[in-house]
This record gives structure tokens, sequence and C-alpha cells, in this order.
């Protein structure tokens, strides 16, 4: 097959447009938004129009496996919904009364600020507005912090509003550690609601570290407390489990606390969970016996496995995928096809906007076993997957015998329906925006997730017969 080289070097493709169709993430605005939204006890205070937070509120419903509202979550955010007369005078009077307001109605204790695209334009002095206030809380002796964020939308993308505001909350919230408790760590890179198994993902990382006798804080899940947040400055490491996201947050508590981190991708199944563990033991010079770990988490991954060995072969049940999505999933889903289902990831769609050092760094990832190799594409938009799959199984109507994409399967987001569709093949949506699944506490990550995830795509693919 074309897309498959012997070479070392994964081949790989960059989009020579510069535009984006139906785009797979919000503004940074957003992302904060939606960040702010999973952390416990914590009130967004928006400082924006009226149309932004419907606008997330819908896009989020619409993309999270239909997860959106809660307390203070949804259509019910704090937001000063400033219009053109503070467009023209200024709105920090208004951000200022919306602030007062929020305090006395909304029961929260960490207060977050949070600026559009419109304050930013305007050049609304929030600090001056926050600093006021903080004075007041003081004064009144409330049981609340209040901190901001400039994240107006044109900073970025909504990963990136993920790194703006936990970076801000880390240098305004955070205390600084009288010492460092033994064992604890911090969990960053899986971003609330834009990744739409978040919570049964940070469970799967925060059960999997505690192999290693770990305390483990995810900020965002059920376990997690918002004073958990508050001492997070006393962990020994960050572990940030992304290529991509999380990384300045970890480094803005390495800046301020001295906590190191480390980097992996996210870890879904035996082979890249061992890597975390791995990782994660040399790192804070673990006294403890990693490999017996690993043979035991191993053996009951495979225990689970094995009854379906005779159908999988039987049936023929390996498959040529197609990978289309974030950062997280096209690195993690592809390494978990290659070293753990034994299936043949043919191309790999990144569809974030990537600088090169970014593109070579992923793509290098992405190299399979004995030299196979998928096509690396970074491409937004998705109705380009089609042709990426052309180049490498051209059509020729006059050849006897010609290489075709099957039996195949499309791993992506809802939007990559269209493209099963016409390749005739089964698709799971795992990547923003997923429309078409209800998502609870199911997650990936981990020894266990990698069992959901095999089973979803081994369900998918027998329903499809």
């Amino acid at each position: 097959m074309a897309a498959i080289t012997t070479e070392t070097k994964v081949q790989n493709y960059t989009a020579d447009h510069n535009y984006i169709e139906r785009p797979r993430y919000f503004c940074s605005f957003g992302g904060a938004l939606s960040t702010l939204e999973a952390l416990p006890e914590t009130i967004p205070v928006l400082h924006a129009a009226g149309g932004c937070a419907g606008s997330i509120a819908w896009g989020q419903n619409g993309g999270s496996g239909l997860q959106v509202g809660g307390y203070c979550g949804g259509l019910a955010v704090p937001s000063s919904n400033i219009g053109e007369k503070e467009v023209i005078f200024g709105g920090s009077n208004r951000l200022t009364q919306e602030i007062r307001n929020t305090l006395e109605v909304m029961d929260g204790r960490l207060f977050v600020v949070i600026t559009s695209c419109v304050t930013e334009m305007i050049g609304d002095d929030v600090q001056a507005v926050v600093s006021e206030i903080n004075s007041e809380i003081e004064e009144k002796e409330i049981d609340a912090g209040l901190v901001f964020a400039r994240t107006g939308g044109f900073k970025g993308n909504s990963y990136y509003g993920y790194d703006i505001v936990l970076s801000a909350i880390a240098n305004q919230y955070v205390q600084k550690p009288i010492k460092k408790a033994k064992g604890l760590v911090n969990i960053f890179g899986i971003v609330p609601y834009m990744d739409s198994f978040w919570r049964g993902n940070l469970e799967g990382v925060r059960k999997t570290l505690e192999l290693l006798g770990l305390k483990v804080n995810t900020f965002f899940t059920d376990e997690d407390s918002l004073d958990g947040l508050k001492k997070s400055g006393e962990a020994e490491l960050n572990i940030v489990v992304s290529d991509l996201y999380g990384i300045e947050a970890a480094q803005a508590y390495k800046d301020r606390f001295g906590v190191p981190y480390i980097v992996s991708s996210l870890p879904v199944g035996p082979t890249a969970s061992a890597n975390l563990l791995r990782q994660t033991a040399s790192a804070l010079q673990l006294d403890i016996d990693v490999e017996r770990i690993i043979e035991n988490e191993n053996r009951k991954f495979y225990r689970y496995l094995e009854p379906l060995t005779d159908l999988y072969f039987d049936a023929d049940l390996q498959r040529y995928a197609v990978i289309v999505a974030d950062v997280n999933y096209a690195v993690a889903v592809t390494r978990f096809l290659f070293d753990d289902l034994g299936w043949i990831p043919v191309l790999t769609q990144f569809t974030e906007i990537l600088n090169e050092d970014q593109q070579k760094n992923l793509a290098a990832k992405l190299s399979g076993p004995g030299g196979i190799n998928p096509l690396a594409v970074f491409d937004t938009n998705a109705s380009e997957t089609g042709r990426y799959l052309l180049d490498i199984y051209p059509r020729r109507e006059t050849d006897l015998y010609v290489d075709s994409l099957t039996p195949a399967f499309v791993i992506g987001s809802s939007l990559e329906r269209d493209l099963a569709l016409k390749l005739g093949a089964p698709h799971l949506s795992v990547s923003f925006p997923v429309a078409n699944r209800a998502v609870l506490n199911r997650g990936y990550t981990g020894f266990s997730g990698g069992l959901t995830l095999a089973e979803d795509l081994l369900s998918a693919a027998v329903a499809a017969r």
C-alpha cells in the first residue's frame, strides 16, 4: 500500500490553504469558560457581550457528548453583557457591578473573571477592577478568591484558553507551599468538554498513577476539591498527559513553585500506560517494582481480550484505520491501534493549526512496528481527508488488480460520519465534536480504558457487518 513505508521517518503532508471549515474547537475565551465550569466551587464571571455565553453553551451541547449546563454553567453564567454604550465609554463600571452582584448571589469560593474579544479591544482595566473588589473581600472577610485571566478569543483556540486560565489561577490563587507533599502529583493536558470523555479519562489517569502509591490531583473530578487546587503548589511533580495542551500551565507551576513536570502522550491502553508509569517512577525516583505492576496489569488486560481472539481472527476483525482527531487522540489512538489492538492506521490527520516543529514532533510519534507508518496529515479541514486517501489509494479503472482501503474503519469526530459512509466503513466518534453520543463517565485512558476503546471499536465493526 502507498501509505505503508519501510522508512523510519513518517510521511507527512501539510495543507497549503489557510481557511478553517467546520472548526473543531471554540476560541480561547470558550476554552477558559469550559475549564472553569468543570472546576469545583468555581464561578466564572464573563466580561463579554451577551451572545458569547450562548454561542459557547450551544456549541458545547452539540459537541461534548450532550454535556452542558450544571450550576453556573451553560446559559446561567454571570456576564457583564456589555453593549454599544460600554464599547464607546468603557465597561469597567458594568464589570464592577456584575462582580459584586455575583459575589452576593452565587454560591462559590473561587470567582474568575475572563475577558472576550470586545473587552480586550476596548482596553478595560480588568486588573484594577479585580484589585478593587479583592480589597472589599478582605475588608468584609468574605471566604472567596477573585482572580482574572485575559482570554480574548483572538488569542487562540479553546485548548489555549485552558492553559491561559489555569496559569492565571496558579499565579493568583494557588498558595505558595511551606513544604512539599510527598507523593502528590498534579495532572494537566485533558481539557474539560473539549475532550468529551474528560471525566472518565481523568479518572483513568488517576487509577493508573495510584498503582505507584501516589496521591493524584486531577482538579476536575468528583474526587477533587477546590482545596486541592489551592494547595496544588505542594506537588512533587506535574504530569502533562498531552503532547501539546497543559504544558504552559505546568510551566507556570514550575516558575512560581519550582514544581518540575514531565510530558507524556494521552495514555490509552497498556503500552502507553506502562510508559507513563515508568516515566513517572523515574522522575520521582520511586523505590518500587514498576515492571511487576505493569506485568500484573497487562495480564488482566489480555485475560479480558483472550475470549475474543478466536472470533477476531475467524471473522477478520482487523481493520485499516483512518484517524481524524485533535492532537491528544490522533497520537493516542494511532499508537493504541499499532501497539495493542493490531489494527493498521493508514492515515492520521491532525485538525489543529500547528507550527513546523510541533508537526515534526507529532509525526515522529506515529512510527509503527517494523517501519509500518501512516501518512501524517496536518489539516484543519476534514473535507480534504478523502483527497488524501485518494493519494494513497489512487483509482485506476484500467488496472486488473487494485489495492483498496478495505476493510476500513474511521475514528474521529461526528464530522467524519460522511467520510465513513462514502468508504462504507464503521465509524466511532472520540474527538470533539462528539454530537452522536451521550457521554457520562466513559473514558479511554489507562489499562481499563484501553479495554473500553477496544470494546467500542470491535462493537462498531461487528455491528457494521
